[in-house]
């Protein structure tokens, strides 16, 4: 029967008696554990971090932009060319029944002025079906009604941090704010919703009916122009299967030959977002490979250290098996010895990968989120790193010739 506790503290004490020697031995274990630990947690992180912009932005998304101007061989940019109507985010909604919700959005930048405080942030116009496609929630008043659409009212719904620039402690509701020099009464204000996976401030927004952007705030080139319509489709696949329902409607409604390009774009933001976190996964496996070639290096390492201490302990073997050791108890201690130091190692560089994944978080932009599965699984690796490399130097010092090996000086 094979003694495990004498094997273990026989291994103990030879790794003790060699302290300088076995801590550099298990360096490149703790290094490689250390390095694993942090590569798959930063890519982790990003994962989580695009999985929390897609939630920010909304589920099954689909957003159509104007066309791209061209004037003398020169390109501009997505919606320079303004073709886009409200009607056409209506139609699609009606006809096309992939397609759950259609919301207009019309932007740009304006000076916002509430007594003698003012904020320059974004002004978007919209309707109520913008904030159930993101979802987003209000903190406290209302939403847009239809008679707000209808009527172009001038109301706003405030984001958080508007709320924090212009009013303080003071509550919003039904104060008046100066969008372009026109009064504004507050509505709403709108649940903290925090940054993007871009670092955008989400909650610097205000939002007023589309309706009065249209007519009151921002210049438009033609009847109910819009810059933008974002599409909430009834699940992922069907932001695929709709495209070309989506693009035969438009280019109908806008009375587009065969010949002619499309003067809208369509944006499939579900698919670009799962490309992004299908390459961060790919990302993150090839960081975790990488990192995991330091273990490689430090288990050949523990096999050359394993090696010279076969070389220096031949006469101890050989009084070993002298005196009845078999082959296999031999083989076994050096095996132990080396699955103590890697896993000792392991242990090391699982410490030092925890406080890397928390500095990395700290000290960069980079996020790092630290899972069980990122810990146990480099950690698994170094032990079987050391019973890999250490089977070697086990299995020459079982094959020692007991004679050979007590006469060896």
């Amino acid at each position: 029967m094979i003694d495990f506790k004498t094997i273990f503290l026989i291994a103990a004490r030879a790794i003790k008696a060699n302290k300088m020697r076995s801590i550099l031995t298990s360096l490149g274990i703790i290094i490689g554990v250390a390095a694993v630990i942090v590569m798959l947690s930063v890519g982790n992180g990003a994962q989580i971090s695009i999985q929390k912009e897609m939630k920010s932005m909304g589920t099954n998304l689909i957003i159509i932009r104007s066309g791209v101007a061209k004037s003398s061989g020169a390109r501009g940019g997505h919606g320079s060319q303004p073709t886009m109507k409200k009607a056409d985010g209506d139609a699609i909604q009606e006809k096309i029944d992939a397609i759950k919700l259609a919301a207009p959005v019309l932007e740009e930048t304006a000076q916002i002025v509430y007594g003698n405080t003012n904020w320059s942030t974004g002004v978007s116009g919209t309707d109520s079906r913008f904030f159930a496609i993101k979802e987003w929630s209000l903190a406290y008043g209302r939403m847009f009604s239809r008679t707000d659409i209808k009527n172009a009212s001038k109301v706003a719904i405030l984001g958080q941090t508007v709320v924090n620039e212009l009013f303080g402690d003071v509550d919003p509701l039904g104060k008046t704010i100066r969008v372009k020099g026109i009064p504004f009464q507050v509505i709403g204000v709108l649940d903290k919703r925090g940054q993007s996976g871009h670092g955008q401030d989400q909650d610097d927004v205000v939002y007023i009916p589309i309706t009065t952007a249209q007519k009151k705030v921002m210049g438009i080139m033609f009847p109910d122009q819009v810059k933008m319509i974002m599409l909430q489709a009834v699940d992922a696949q069907s932001t695929y299967t709709s495209q070309g329902e989506i693009k035969e409607l438009l280019r109908q409604r806008h009375n587009l030959g065969v010949n002619k390009d499309d003067d809208f774009v369509i944006m499939n933001l579900t698919q670009m977002m799962e490309m992004m976190e299908s390459s961060t996964k790919v990302m993150t496996i090839l960081l975790g490979a990488i990192a995991s070639i330091s273990l490689l290096v430090g288990g050949i390492g523990i096999m050359n250290i394993m090696l010279v201490s076969v070389t220096e302990r031949t006469r101890e073997i050989g009084i070993r098996m002298a005196i009845g050791a078999k082959a296999w108890d031999i083989r076994l201690q050096f095996l132990t010895e080396a699955l103590v130091l890697s896993l000792i190692g392991g242990l090391l560089g699982v410490v030092v990968g925890l406080v890397g994944s928390v500095l990395v978080g700290i000290f960069t932009t980079l996020p790092a989120k630290v899972a069980l599965t990122y810990v146990l699984l480099p950690f698994s690796f170094a032990g079987f790193v050391g019973l890999f490399f250490g089977f070697y130097p086990a299995y020459k010092a079982s094959k020692l010739n007991p004679i050979n090996a007590l006469r060896y000086e």
